[in-house]
């Protein structure tokens, strides 16, 4: 379940935010490199409808983020504005993962059965029935949105702080070592309940 788990998150979250900063870094325009997150966004839509005959929660979050954003992009020009724009898009993200989590459906279990379809009802049942379960993934998904959250709030100060081209790797730099971290303690904190729970 850990791996399905990190490797849903991994396509529905890292695959729209690679493409977005691969394309930045590498001298894109941001409407260029949002576009292109965009649509890396709606094709893991379509790919999980397809494979599973129903709409992906989170996929379709991460096209409205990220098409926001596009659509943010031509309200002004400013650099310092459009890496604020990084910051609503993540911090979208998280505030998703905890407003979700509230409602009782966490996007960590929608993550789990994009990537194992086949799965999806065992998942869901074990979810509803196996209160370890339900509170895992509580937990999990409450923890990615805190993360988020924090990676937002701090690059909405370094952008007020550090010169704009330095900020452009950083804005970078931060969003791979936030998004690897949360993945290496999703994976860590599953395999600690598994030890727990077998001795």
């Amino acid at each position: 379940m850990t791996r399905a788990l990190v490797r849903g998150l991994a396509w529905d979250v890292g695959a729209p935010l690679a493409t977005y900063y691969v394309l930045h870094l590498a001298g894109a325009t941001d409407w260029v490199a949002l576009l292109a997150a965009t649509g890396a966004a709606g094709c893991r839509l379509l790919w999980t409808a397809f494979k599973r005959h129903s709409l992906n929660p989170f996929a379709m979050l991460m096209v409205i983020v990220f098409g926001l954003g596009l659509g943010l992009s031509f309200l002004t020009g400013d650099p310092r504005f459009l890496l604020l724009k990084d910051s609503a898009i993540t911090g979208g993200m998280g505030i998703s993962f905890l407003v979700f989590a509230a409602l009782g459906h966490p996007l960590t279990l929608d993550a789990a059965k994009t990537w194992r379809p086949e799965r999806a009802r065992e998942l869901d049942r074990d979810f509803h029935s196996n209160p370890a379960a339900h509170r895992w993934h509580l937990k999990v998904s409450a923890v990615w949105g805190a993360g988020l959250i924090a990676e937002a709030s701090t690059r909405a100060v370094l952008v007020y702080l550090l010169p704009i081209d330095v900020m452009v790797g950083v804005s970078a730099a931060l969003a791979v070592i936030v998004f690897a971290a949360l993945i290496a303690w999703t994976v860590w904190d599953r395999k600690r309940r598994q030890a727990s729970s077998s001795s």
